[in-house]
């Protein structure tokens, strides 16, 4: 697709994997400019500033980056380049539709994004919620289309709990992975030689399971055998629902605090007048 010009203020770790999976899927890195004052360097192309540019109005998509705890000292420098043309994307955590329209209000759509990490290889979920219709809409799908598998919410109240789910969830399958090579370890086998095989298993199950018809639960069933190791050990997890009690109470305890962000949010905006 032709790349529209995009203006991101703030370019940290989330900021700078959409920034990766956009150039990786082929966008024009010259459509780039990144307002960021610790960024060392960007990629080749890409324009990298220290300050806001001049030409005001000129970018068509307008990416927040940065901390949600410093929008209110950076919306003075963000607003001159929010008109009735532009399309805002916000990956602020527990920044809301509402903060954003008042701080933004001259904003033509606004969009809230939430993705991880595996932007930078287009493998992330990504979250979205706002109000962006028509074209505007369907430039803000065929931009995430390139960083993964974007989902329109139905109702704001449920980012949370995405939050939780497909932003914070790659650390939660990380200490997973971590956990089954303690266990090996603890059991007998070489750590490093445990690391390797749960990394490499993992791996190869998530693939397995993006590229299968069938659902993650019926391919559990499909691996064991009534009566075999895999059922043995999946009637430990099972056992008392402990997984599915652990899982969500972690997810619950994620969620929580991302609206706990949300109101903190609020709060500081509504102070700042």
């Amino acid at each position: 697709m032709t790349t529209p010009a995009i203006l991101q203020f703030g370019c940290g770790n989330m900021g700078g994997a959409m920034l990766a999976g956009w150039l990786a899927d082929g966008l024009d890195p010259q459509a780039f400019t990144i307002v960021d004052p610790y960024l060392e360097s960007a990629p080749a192309g890409v324009r990298l500033l220290r300050q806001p540019p001049q030409d005001e109005g000129s970018a068509h998509v307008v990416l927040l980056g940065f901390k949600p705890q410093q929008l209110t000292e950076a919306a003075t420098m963000v607003r001159p380049h929010i008109g009735s043309h532009t399309l805002l994307l916000s990956i602020l955590a527990g920044v809301d539709m509402a903060t954003l329209r008042r701080t933004f209000p001259a904003a033509g759509a606004i969009v809230r994004v939430m993705p991880n990490l595996a932007a930078a290889l287009g493998k992330s979920p990504i979250a979205l919620v706002g109000d962006a219709t028509g074209d505007m809409r369907a430039l803000t799908d065929r931009l995430m289309g390139s960083l993964g598998q974007a989902e329109w919410l139905a109702h704001e109240e449920q980012m949370d709990l995405v939050t939780a789910l497909a932003g914070s969830g790659p650390a939660f399958v990380y200490r997973f992975i971590d956990a089954l090579a303690s266990g090996a370890a603890a059991l007998g086998l070489d750590r490093a030689q445990a690391d390797r095989l749960a990394l490499a298993m993992v791996e190869g199950a998530a693939a397995l399971a993006a590229a299968s018809p069938y659902a993650p639960a019926e391919l559990a069933r499909r691996v064991a055998s009534p009566g075999g190791v895999t059922q043995v050990g999946i009637d430990v997890l099972d056992a008392d629902d402990r997984l599915l009690r652990l899982m969500q109470d972690t997810l619950r305890g994620a969620r929580d605090r991302s609206a706990e962000m949300t109101a903190e949010s609020r709060a500081r905006m509504t102070e700042s007048g």
